[in-house]
This record gives structure tokens, sequence and C-alpha cells, in this order.
């Protein structure tokens, strides 16, 4: 390996540290896919203990609500005060609430142990994000996408692998995935050193800070912009809530698959949402954030229109097909916000996951209850409709033509 390596910070500022990116996103990918795997057995979990749509909606806003409310201020605080191993904690709460989940006897016990796993989520996000934007130099959009790129690939693989593990054994066999925490701790020690060691190289020489680009925007016009990227979170993520939690019920009610055959299915649109990860941020990199933002959200409306009205084959084509285009909004969005307010990459990234988040609970929970005096059918149906806000695209500054007449 040569000389850009987790252990060879200096490099950070001036050009993009492979080793770092990759490493940050394996522990992205690990936390989420422990995080994945409480919702991908809720099947297993309602018959178990009875519950209605309505109680398995509030396991996820629950879950949603305590990684979103902390992360903007966990992000704020770290934007002062950096805390390169706050990553490890992150990762244990995560560790913590995953055993509590395996051995919960009730559903106030489930509630306790997803509380747990969003904190190490708010923990994590802030602070990771920062990571990879300082090792992506000034491929910022691909920084995000390969961050990015590990945790939609440890939520589509979480699925799956509790399908493998805890589906045919029981709820106890959730706690099999306590050894991949272990391995994501120690991947996040090796980051956690490597981010102190940047900290102290910036320390000692602080000519070396980045050079931030600004922009001619007012300060209306930036909060202006950053309500239209919070509104468009918010059509993303209510809309990803319709098929992260209840995908699995819509086939199962309507096509009459099997609870493993509809993880499978499940798996291939999340592999789908990893992919078009990866895309976004390097297509916008090269062609523009805000068209990617454009092609992103409204762009999947037609896909969405159609899907609650085909058969099977056309239903997993076409979740795929969604999977693909909306996940490329995420890192254009996100970096983006950063371009409106440089110098605040754990404020905006805290902000951003943390509606995500709490987007998805709040959705969650809403289509729970309507989907409990509806049906699930119904709450595709309704939901096919959210894309449409990509609309608001069209009001977003052009921030790099904005950035290129300053330079």
């Amino acid at each position: 390996m040569n000389s850009t390596t987790l252990n060879s910070p200096d490099q950070t500022v001036k050009k993009t540290v492979f080793a770092v990116l990759f490493a940050v996103s394996f522990g992205h990918f690990v936390n989420d896919l422990l995080q994945a795997v409480v919702p991908s057995v809720y099947p297993m979990i309602k018959q178990k203990f009875h519950l209605t749509f309505s109680q398995i909606g509030l396991i996820t806003l629950t879950y949603q609500l305590t990684a979103s409310i902390l992360q903007p201020f966990i992000g704020v605080f770290t934007d002062k005060k950096p805390k390169p191993y706050s990553l490890i904690l992150g990762m244990t709460f995560t560790l913590t609430g995953l055993l509590g989940a395996a051995f919960a006897a009730s559903f106030i016990h489930i509630l306790i142990a997803v509380s747990l796993i969003g904190i190490g989520s708010s923990i994590f996000h802030p602070e990771s994000s920062r990571v990879a934007h300082l090792a992506g130099g000034g491929r910022k959009g691909l920084a995000q996408s390969i961050f990015q790129l590990g945790g939609n690939a440890g939520s589509a693989i979480g699925p799956l692998l509790a399908a493998l593990i805890v589906a045919p054994h029981g709820q106890a066999y959730i706690s099999w995935f306590g050894i991949i925490a272990a391995l994501g701790i120690l991947v996040l020690y090796r980051i956690g050193r490597w981010y102190q060691g940047h900290l102290q190289e910036k320390a000692a020489n602080k000519m070396a800070a980045a050079t931030a680009r600004y922009h001619h925007l007012s300060h209306g016009r930036v909060i202006f912009s950053l309500v239209i990227l919070l509104v468009l979170i918010f059509s993303k993520y209510f809309y990803l809530a319709s098929m992260t939690s209840y995908y699995t019920f819509y086939l199962i009610s309507k096509f009459d698959v099997t609870l493993q055959q509809s993880q499978i299915y499940l798996f291939a649109f999340l592999g789908s949402v990893a992919a078009g990860t990866l895309l976004g941020g390097a297509l916008g990199d090269r062609f523009g954030r805000k068209y990617v933002i454009w092609i992103s959200i409204l762009g999947v409306a037609p896909f969405t229109l159609l899907l609650p009205y085909v058969s099977l084959f056309w239903t997993v084509a076409l979740s795929v097909a969604i999977g693909l285009i909306i996940s490329s909004a995420f890192s254009a969005i996100l970096v983006y916000a950063t371009e409106l307010v440089p110098g605040k990459v754990g404020m905006i990234a805290g902000l951003f996951f943390g509606l995500a988040f709490g987007m998805g609970g709040l959705g969650s929970a809403v289509l729970g209850k309507l989907a409990d005096e509806t049906s699930v059918e119904y709450v595709f149906k309704v939901c096919a409709y959210l894309p449409l806000i990509g609309i608001l695209t069209g009001f977003l500054p052009n921030i790099e033509k904005e950035q290129s007449g300053n330079g």
C-alpha cells in the first residue's frame, strides 16, 4: 500500500484518500447492516408478540426519532470539538441495542432496544460523514457516495442475512450479528487513529487548512434552498419508508409469497438503492448536483405510480428501477447542502441524516396506521404520488455556477 493509508493523514486536504474512504464506508456498512436486522424480522416479531401495524410503525418511529433528534446537536458539537473515537461509542450503543432486541420479552423491551440502536446511529453519522468529507479531497460527491454505498449495502444485506440466520431459527439468533459489530469496532478504531492524526497535523500546521469555496447567495436564499432540500428529503424518505417497512407485507398480502421470498425481493430493492447511491455522487460531481436531484426525485414518479397495478415480476422489476433512481439523490443533496453552508459538515450531516431517519420513522408510523385502517395495497397507491414533490428542485440555485463565478 502506498503512503495514502489509514496511518497517513497529511494528504487529506489535497487529494482523495481512498483507503480511508473505503474503511469509513465499511464502518457505515456494518452500522446500517445491524440497524436493518430488526425491521427485516418485523413479520416474525409481529406474529410472536401479536402486534398491529400501528405498533410496528411505532417501533420504527421510536428508532428513527432517537436517531434523528440527537444528530443535529451532535453534529454542531463535533463541528466545534471533533471526537475521533466517538464512532466506537456509537457502534457500542448499536451492539447493546441489538443484543437487547435478540432477547426482548415484550413490546416495551423492543422499544428500548431500538432506542439504543437509534442513539448509536445518531452518534455515528455526523462524525463519520466528516471523515468521508475530509478523505474525499475535492471529490466530495464521489466521497459521499462511497460512504453512502457502505450504508446502503449494509441495509440491503441485513435483511438477506436475517432471512438466512434469524428467520429459520428465531429471535435469539439476532445476537449472532454481534460478531459483525465487534469487527466494525476494530475498523472504527483504525479510522479514529487516522482522524486523530489529521487533527494533530492540522493543529501543528494551521496554514494547511482546506480552502472553502463560497458563493454569493444571500442568507435568505440559503435558508430557502435548505428548506427545499429538506422537503425533498421528506418526499424521498417518506416513500422509502413504505418500501423498507411494508414492502414484504405488500408482497405477502398481494402475491402470497413466503416470508423468505419477500426478504429476497426486499434485498433486490435495497441492492438497487446501494448501486444508485454510488452513481448519484459521481454524476453530481460531473454534471451538477441540481440536475441529479431533479432526475432522482421527480424522474422516479412514473415508476412509483405504475407499481401498485402490475404483476409480481413487474413489481420486483419496477422496485429495482425505483431504488436505483431515487437513491441517487441523497449524496447530491447532502453535498449541495454543505456547499450552501461551508465549514459546517457535522451540522449539515446531522440535520439531513437526522431528518432522513425522522421522516422514515414518521412515515412508517403514519403508514402503519393507514394500513390498519385500509390495506397495505392502499398505502402503496397513496405513496406513489410523493415523488411529484421533486418539481420543487426547479427553485434551487445552480450553486456550481455561483462558485465558479467566485473563482
